[in-house]
C-alpha cells in the first residue's frame, strides 16, 4: 500500500460503493473503460517538454566575479553564459 499523507481520509468499502454507484449514474461523468484508459495513458505526460536542441550538462570552473555578474543579470544567467562563449567562439579558435 503507498504511503498516505497525514489527514488522508480513506472509504470504507460502504462508502465506496455509494461513491462508485452514484458516478455511475452520472451520465455525464461516466468512467473511462479499461480499453479508454489504455488509449489515453500514452498521451499522458508529465514534466518540462523535451527540447529540440538538448545541451550536455558539464561541472565547470569560472571565477567568482565572473559567476556573480552573470547571477546578477538574473534569471537565464547560464544561459547568457553560453551565449558569450558561442559569440567568442565566432572570433576565436579555442586550439
Amino acid at each position: 500500500m503507498p504511503k498516505l499523507k497525514p489527514g488522508t481520509i480513506i472509504p470504507d468499502q460502504g462508502e465506496d460503493a455509494a461513491i462508485t454507484a452514484a458516478a455511475m449514474s452520472d451520465a455525464d461523468a461516466m468512467p473511462y473503460s479499461d480499453a479508454e484508459w489504455q488509449a489515453v495513458k500514452p498521451m499522458l505526460k508529465r514534466g518540462r517538454p523535451h527540447a529540440a536542441v538538448t545541451k550536455e550538462r558539464i561541472s565547470i570552473r569560472l571565477s567568482a566575479e565572473v559567476v556573480q555578474a552573470f547571477r546578477a543579470s538574473g534569471e537565464g544567467w547560464q544561459t547568457r553564459i553560453d551565449a558569450a562563449l558561442k559569440d567568442w567562439l565566432r572570433t576565436h579558435s579555442p586550439s
